[in-house]
């Protein structure tokens, strides 16, 4: 039996590659408008031969009455070198002037200095859940023996307010004793915020009741012996074993309600995410017009030092060879910006055009729509729609709004048009906001309400919709 052995060959296949430029393109039109910015900046920093000029485009919008786009021409196609130049030469020369005199006249000083340190040291900067009960710890009056195991149990909280662990590795850890690090443990539980080292949700709820001198009322009972049952709601069942009206036992629960079940979370340190709309709709002439926010993007150009550069006899082949390559590199990224701009336009122009009822009467009057339809109108394919609308936001008289949310399927109705999803969820939510506390709609209710309307949908459905709406069963929402 021969043995293996290894050998080269040669195949030949076909196979559909994105170039890097085709995939530079797609990203563009994908990430939303602050990382987009953060895209250019870094290919600022990374192509010598384009820069940031002062800001001159216009906005693209609808001609009022028209519903046609108005685009300006495009003055990056046309690449207009000459007057580019030239602004950019007389920017130049006014702020290396005002450098000029700003050094000679007033020279950077130790004042200056102090003052920049002042304006960095006044930054914000939130303080973190630890941080807040280290500095307590430090006004504890403990010893340093203890402060050391207040700092070993406040290092084992985690950020919603909850102490890690088990208090026998803890007490292990520090060469002490648990009923030593209880102790400590309890001086930590009294610091803010109140229920900070609690061990669970009962240990959590009985701090906070400790410190508004409810230990011995019914709610401190319901939190002691019967947190299980108050989860699901089970007030005449709470009633008959603590011998109260489910009257008493709501108003117990009210108060529980009020309690914070993760007290270290005020002080969570996660990033807040800021959203900005690329799209502005603003009703002109009673006309809803579409305007592209595009003042946080920076208005790339072409350096005018590297043209001269490539006019330059002098300038060897290798460097010419480069220049040009970073060139046709600025060039793309500019069309790319473009491109990004134009697509994202004509799509909300037609998300506008077909949601006028909308913006005229909020949620109720949401038409269905699909991204292969825009892709039809727009004459792009749907992945293109798909990209362009991702984490993408619409600014509306009515609010900002994710340019997903404008594409729900529709449910036809008894008179053979077709609503929104969206539609139907809002109105079971109102069916559910205006029913009777005492008597509240069951799913099979909800269904006949919406039969009444014109709307045929299965239960299941309305049980669906409710769970997304985070609306519990009729049995949980029901008061005594």
């Amino acid at each position: 039996m021969p043995g293996q052995t290894l050998s080269l060959s040669q195949t030949q296949r076909l196979q559909m590659m994105l170039a890097p430029q085709l995939r530079q393109s797609l990203e563009m039109l994908q990430v939303p408008i602050l990382e987009l910015r953060a895209m250019i900046q870094k290919e600022l920093e990374q192509n010598p031969t384009i820069e940031e000029g002062p800001e001159s485009r216009e906005s693209v919008e609808i001609e009022p009455g028209t519903g046609e786009v108005n685009e300006k021409e495009d003055r990056h196609d046309q690449l207009d070198f000459d007057k580019e130049f030239e602004a950019l030469s007389k920017l130049d020369d006014e702020w290396r002037e005002y450098f000029f005199q700003n050094s000679q006249n007033r020279p950077y000083t130790e004042e200056d200095e102090e003052r920049r340190q002042f304006l960095l040291d006044s930054m914000p900067q939130r303080e973190s859940l630890q941080e807040h009960l280290l500095n307590q710890l430090k006004l504890a009056g403990l010893s340093e023996s203890d402060r050391q195991i207040g700092e070993l149990i406040i290092g084992s909280i985690n950020d919603d307010g909850y102490l890690t662990g088990t208090l026998q590795d803890l007490a292990q850890s520090v060469g002490t004793d648990a009923e030593h690090l209880t102790d400590v443990l309890a001086i930590v539980q009294d610091f803010h915020p109140t229920g900070v080292g609690a061990r669970d949700l009962r240990e959590c709820l009985e701090l906070q009741l400790a410190r508004l001198n409810a230990t011995d009322s019914m709610a401190g009972t319901i939190v002691r012996e019967h947190l299980d049952l108050l989860g699901g709601r089970k007030f005449t069942e709470i009633a008959r074993i603590l011998k109260a009206t489910p009257e008493e036992v709501q108003q117990a629960a009210k108060m529980i309600a009020s309690l914070d079940p993760k007290p270290g979370s005020v002080y969570s340190d996660e990033a807040t995410t800021y959203v900005m709309p690329e799209i502005v709709v603003q009703k002109v002439d009673g006309v809803y017009v579409v305007v592209l926010n595009d003042d946080q993007l920076p208005h790339v150009r072409i350096s005018n030092h590297y043209r001269t550069l490539l006019a330059d006899p002098a300038t060897t082949a290798e460097v010419r060879t480069y220049v040009q390559e970073r060139i046709r590199a600025g060039v793309f990224l500019i069309k790319s910006i473009h491109q990004r701009q134009k697509t994202i336009y004509r799509i909300a122009n037609e998300i506008v055009s077909t949601q006028q009822e909308f913006l005229e009467h909020g949620v109720s009057q949401l038409k269905p729509l699909t991204m292969a339809e825009i892709a039809g109108r727009v004459g792009v394919h749907e992945t293109t729609v798909s990209r362009a609308v991702a984490g993408k936001y619409m600014k509306t008289p009515g609010g900002i709004y994710e340019l997903k949310y404008f594409f729900t399927p529709g449910i036809k109705t008894a008179d053979g048009t077709e609503i929104s999803n969206k539609t139907v969820k809002d109105i079971i939510a109102t069916l559910v906001g205006n029913e009777d506390a005492e008597k509240p709609l069951s799913d099979q209710e909800i269904m006949e309400k919406l039969q009444e309307k014109g709307i045929s949908i299965a239960r299941r459905t309305i049980a669906k919709y409710r769970l997304m709406l985070h609306i519990p069963p009729s049995h949980l929402r029901k008061s005594y």
